[in-house]
């Protein structure tokens, strides 16, 4: 049976109900934050790619696959192409008017995205968070966020692998008296701030909630306020990069001497 992937669920979500906002939004998504294999002219040489571009309509795409064997299946055979991840795909494509061709004919997922759908993606993808500075008086539950939201928080969390070690979503009442939901960080790794309020922002995005807020902070473990995190708040786990190991060459390992016949 064919694989089934987390994009072509998304996509057949969205085809089920062309009215639905917000399937399609999960669709846009989990196309953003897909690695995708771009087919290309020729092998990659000093850093630069050149993609192949088909002309469709009167419009010119590239192509994309959300698997290796998909991009073959595609060209019959073995292809030069680059892995790159939805979000850097449509970056690099930004003000080229040139649409994006993902999974034609090999996948359940098939779709021309038109130049113009790219370019929304593009700039739905580069808002950036405005930071503040605001110390929170009492923590609560979290209480009347709509489901989706929590599952696309749950969802887009799974993306930010090693980022931190664990995320709390809580209600929150400022010392100035704004009320809100904000989401606590615990131990992110140096300089990984940005991404994750990033990360976060895309979630109410493309959760389709309108006019939402969550605000982001973030935590050392030893903060005394993790304690009250972690007693009222929704707790998300980030997930820890998987460790590979180097194989060692024989003769290296002295428990392990090489075998001579």
């Amino acid at each position: 049976m064919t694989e089934k992937t987390p994009l072509d669920a998304a996509h057949i979500a969205m085809e089920a109900d062309k009215t639905n906002d917000v399937a399609r939004l999960k669709f846009f998504e989990r196309l953003a934050d897909s690695e995708l294999f771009l087919l290309l002219k020729k092998e990659p040489s000093d850093d630069q790619i050149l993609p192949e571009i088909f002309e469709v309509e009167d419009a010119h795409f590239v192509l994309v696959f959300d698997r290796e064997a998909r991009l073959s299946e595609f060209a019959e055979g073995i292809a030069p192409y680059a892995v790159l991840s939805g979000r850097a795909v449509v970056e690099m494509l930004e003000g080229q008017g040139v649409g994006l061709g993902v999974n034609l004919g090999v996948a359940p997922s098939s779709i021309l995205i038109p130049p113009g759908a790219v370019s929304w993606l593009s700039e739905t993808l580069s808002q950036k968070p405005e930071e503040v500075s605001e110390r929170p008086e009492s923590l609560e539950p979290p209480k009347g966020l709509p489901e989706n939201l929590i599952v696309a928080l749950d969802t887009k969390l799974a993306t930010a692998v090693g980022l931190a070690t664990s995320a709390y979503l809580v209600a929150v009442v400022y010392e100035d008296g704004r009320r809100g939901h904000m989401l606590g960080y615990i131990d992110p790794v140096p300089g990984a701030e940005t991404a994750l309020a990033q990360a976060t922002g895309e979630a109410l995005t493309f959760s389709g909630v309108e006019a939402g807020v969550i605000d982001v902070a973030f935590f050392r473990a030893s903060d005394p306020l993790c304690a009250q995190l972690a007693r009222v708040g929704l707790r998300f786990d980030l997930l820890e990069p998987v460790k590979t190991e180097t194989p060692k060459a024989p003769g290296t390992d002295p428990k392990k001497p090489p075998i001579l016949w």
